[in-house]
């Protein structure tokens, strides 16, 4: 049969819950084919809600039900009704009462891995954000809150550790041999927290004393073996919480801090209260085995998730519009952790590079929605770049408006006013205004309308009165179901650079004294302008330092301007963003010429700031890697935005990096030599800046004629004493069809076969390869023991990777890519929904390319969207993706 339309659900819709649950007793007895789980709600009417005749309708999917009780009464089946998603008990007591229900569910045949599901031996659940409801029947929805007392019953032999949330309370034997624990979480959640972790696992432990003086216990459980590989993570929980204590006082509440890993999870990472699941990926480490990239996401993952415990848990959401309330905020919180652990600037280019690349084409296209969303069909399509990045850089705006003192008062506010609650956007932007003496009546349109603001700045100086005066006017294009926005409220920093490369004090007309060298405008109408007196001399604009709003700026600036600033500007952000402007101009024109057979302008200004940034005698290493790479060809794309050819992206950008490493050579080779890091590892920011630069300049070598680079990447992969090296220099090799390439390949496999995280890299580095077999070559390890569609790390690292990093075998001109991606949408969507709709998220740009890739693209979409028995997640990203 064909699909039916699924109904939206509406935010204009939202009703509070006709029945509230206060308590809940869950007894849960293991068991792969058929656990049993016992649940005992106390529940009561909800004096909030309108509908005082309402039945207790309860959501519930993949269950078989074997009893209802009320009071202790078994119900008879004429007193309630069961279908594929709902338990609707028809009438209730008045006053409080007590629901029973036994259920049965069988986690080994969960292939989609939400609710409870076995993985390897270890029985998990993933609860966020409906999978609660394939555990026990329950009002499964965030604003439904409740106290929560879990006994988990299971093999003393392959379950010895039984985990939930909260504290253990009890332990003991039951009588047929089997053992049991009891969890007690004395601070009301909603079911999404809600976690179980069984199965037989080592732990590391340590101690954490609060700023109060209280002793936490800190558990990490990984599987047999891997605890050599869980002390970085170790460290970095404990670096978090004090972190969170000194900025924004936020204590923890538990006896004890538990974090899982497993290896088959939909999701980076989970915030069960007191009780974390990790991906595996991102807890286990060893130098041999991880890379600096590992270590520096282990470290914010960590981080993301504890901040939760009060910016999601402790304070949760009403309804799943509000994800951005925890999301957003948690992400912007994780940000400024690693910018304190780490390097800011480097940190502020990260995040932004992310931005760009997964959350502008969002709100440049058919997926286009606010940060937080009117409406859905699947909330799993929601844990997007928009609720997340956009979400943070809205809390950054804030933060800058408010500084860092008021921006902590509003926050206190927020905790003292919210605690225990399931709040909304407007409770948490209400607070912020309070406690920050704010006003953000016009800021909130940030929340609601969706699309990146477009903003465009001009300058002009009059020497004769010493004045400069700078324009600024903001757009903001249509996107689905918005055709009108109105203004937004953009804070803007701003620079004046004179003459000898140093930042002017500001002074606007109507003040006296100079001001800051960077001053923070409000954009608030569709123009703004501004005057400075007191500008000596014609000074070159720095706009949009460390890019205080989310948006798409054109400043306007000539290409000696760019030059300019690559050299001088003291905001290291906008320093990078000269470099990255210029080349993307550059490399443009190159496109351009590439088409049309003509010869674009050489601009070796690039390829000069590369040499002497190489060979200053003082330089930060890793921030010298970030403005020393090209804008990626996926960047390009989005930037040329119509009409995309991507062989000619590609030619021109392999072109501009020949010309650089030519240039550049012997400042490359000698940069190389100096950033080699002897002696132990270390994962430190200082460390890893060296490798970071050491691996970008092999990367240029690479592209430099002759075979020096081959030999050099050839020699590094043999000689690494560490995964970040070996890695790199892999990676360099990948592209180049070469002997070393195969050896290296072989020899990485053959080493670390048997880790399948390590493995997880070797996929990914193939799947990403620029050599024309690539496609043939990612079919073939679809057929690999390394590979499984059961696991979505597997999937993640090489198909992925192919259809969303390899921008050039993708987009085969015959569409090869398309049907092989197109395909496995298709197969994936019958094991896990969550990954397939993932994983069609790499057509969503379809209608940027060339008319035969854009009609090829097309017609996998459509065969997608007229396939019968789609799951929701799916169809809905298929179907809004070809409105």
């Amino acid at each position: 049969m064909r699909n039916e339309d699924p109904r939206p659900i509406r935010l204009k819709d939202y009703q509070v819950p006709a029945f509230d649950t206060h308590e809940v007793m869950l007894d849960i007895e293991l068991d792969p084919k058929a656990t049993r789980v016992h649940a005992t709600l106390k529940m009561a009417r909800n004096p909030a809600s309108t509908d005082k005749k309402a039945p207790l309708k309860l959501d519930g999917e993949k269950l078989k039900l074997l009893e209802v009780k009320i009071d202790g009464e078994v119900l008879g089946a004429n007193r309630y009704s069961v279908d594929e998603e709902s338990l609707t008990i028809h009438e209730t007591p008045e006053g409080d009462f007590t629901l029973e229900t036994v259920t049965a569910c069988a986690p080994e045949d969960n292939t989609a891995l939400e609710g409870l599901y076995l993985t390897d031996g270890i029985y998990c659940t993933q609860c966020e954000a409906e999978g609660f409801r394939r555990i026990t029947y329950y009002l499964d929805r965030p604003d439904n809150m409740a106290v929560f007392r879990t006994r988990i019953t299971g093999d003393r032999k392959s379950e010895p550790v039984l985990l939930s949330n909260g504290n253990p309370v009890k332990k003991g034997k039951t009588k047929d041999g089997r053992h049991f624990v009891e969890w007690h979480d004395p601070f009301p959640k909603p079911s999404y927290l809600f976690a179980l972790v069984a199965g037989d696992l080592g732990h590391v432990e340590d101690k954490f004393t609060t700023m109060s003086g209280r002793e936490v216990t800190l558990r990490i459980f990984v599987e047999k073996g891997n605890e050599d590989r869980c002390a970085y993570a170790m460290e970095a929980l404990k670096r978090a919480m004090k972190w969170d204590e000194e900025r924004f006082g936020r204590e923890y509440d538990l006896d004890i801090f538990m974090i899982v890993a497993v290896s088959a999870f939909n999701m980076g990472a989970m915030e069960n209260k007191g009780l974390n699941v990790f991906n595996d990926k991102y807890i286990l480490a060893r130098p041999d085995t991880a890379t600096d990239a590992d270590y520096a996401a282990i470290e914010a993952i960590i981080a993301h998730e504890y901040f939760h415990n009060w910016t999601g848990n402790r304070i949760t959401c009403r309804d799943w519009f509000q994800l951005c309330l925890k999301e957003g905020l948690t992400v912007f919180r994780d940000q400024e952790f690693t910018s304190d652990m780490r390097s800011r600037p480097v940190k502020r280019i990260s995040d932004v590079r992310l931005l760009r690349a997964h959350q502008f084409p969002e709100d440049g296209g058919p997926l286009a929605h606010p940060v937080r969303p009117d409406s859905y069909i699947e909330i799993n399509n929601f844990y997007t770049a928009t609720v997340y990045e956009k979400g943070a850089e809205l809390c950054r705006m804030i933060h800058t408006m408010a500084g860092p003192k008021r921006f902590r008062k509003g926050m206190d506010l927020y905790f003292e006013r919210h605690d225990g609650e399931a709040a909304t956007v407007e409770d948490f932007l209400n607070a912020l205004a309070d406690g920050a003496k704010l006003d953000l009546t016009q800021f909130k349109r940030w929340y609601w309308q969706s699309g990146t603001p477009e903003v465009l700045a001009s300058g002009r100086y009059d020497a004769a009165r010493k004045t400069y005066t700078l324009k600024m006017s903001q757009v903001c294009q249509p996107t689905p179901g918005q055709r009108v926005k109105e203004p937004f409220h953009i804070p803007v920093a701003v620079g004046l650079v004179g003459p000898d490369g140093k930042d002017i004090p500001l002074t606007l007309d109507g003040e006296e004294k100079p001001g800051a060298k960077t001053r923070v405008l409000h954009l608030t109408g569709r123009e703004g302008t501004w005057r400075f007196k007191n500008v000596p001399e014609k000074p070159v604009p720095s706009i949009l330092r460390g890019f205080t709003a989310p948006v798409k700026l054109d400043a306007n600036l000539k290409e000696r301007d760019l030059v300019f600033l690559m050299k001088h500007d003291s905001d290291s952000f906008n320093r990078w963003e000269a470099a990255q402007r210029y080349a993307t101009n550059l490399l443009t024109r190159m496109v351009e010429a590439a088409k049309d057979g003509s010869t674009p302008r050489k601009g070796t200004a690039f390829a000069e700031m590369v040499h002497d940034l190489l060979s200053a005698k003082k330089i930060d290493p890793d921030f010298v890697a970030q403005i020393i790479l090209l804008p990626s060809e996926q960047t390009l794309a989005q930037i040329i935005g119509q009409d995309v050819d991507v062989d000619a992206i590609h030619t021109a950008r392999e072109a501009l990096r020949l010309a650089i490493a030519t240039h550049a050579k012997d400042a490359l080779l000698s940069a190389y030599a100096r950033m080699e890091v002897t002696g132990p590892y270390n994962p430190d920011a200082a460390d890893a800046g060296k490798r970071a630069l050491r691996n970008a300049c092999l990367g240029y070598l690479a592209a430099a004629p002759g075979d020096e680079g081959v030999r050099l990447a050839a020699e590094q992969f043999r000689h690494a004493t560490n995964m970040t090296d070996s890695i790199a220099a892999l990676s360099v090799l990948s592209h180049i069809d070469c002997p070393e390439r195969e050896e290296a390949l072989a020899t990485f496999h053959e080493r670390w076969k048997d880790n399948h995280l390590v493995m997880d890299k070797w996929l990914a580095i193939q799947a990403m390869s620029s050599l024309p077999g690539t496609l043939d070559e990612v079919k073939r390890l679809t057929q690999h023991p390394a590979f499984t569609m059961k696991n979505p790390n597997k999937v993640r690292s090489l198909i992925t990777s192919f259809a969303s990093a390899n921008q050039l075998r993708f987009h085969d001109a015959k569409g090869a890519g398309y049907r092989f991606v197109a395909d496995k949408v298709l197969e994936l969507d019958k094991l896990n929904p969550q990954v397939a709709a993932r994983l069609l998220g790499a057509f969503k740009s379809w209608r940027q390319f060339e008319p035969k890739r854009r009609k090829l693209m097309q017609k996998e979409l459509k065969r997608i969207a007229g396939t019968d028995g789609l799951s929701r997640d799916v169809y809905e990203i298929a179907s809004k993706t070809l409105a």
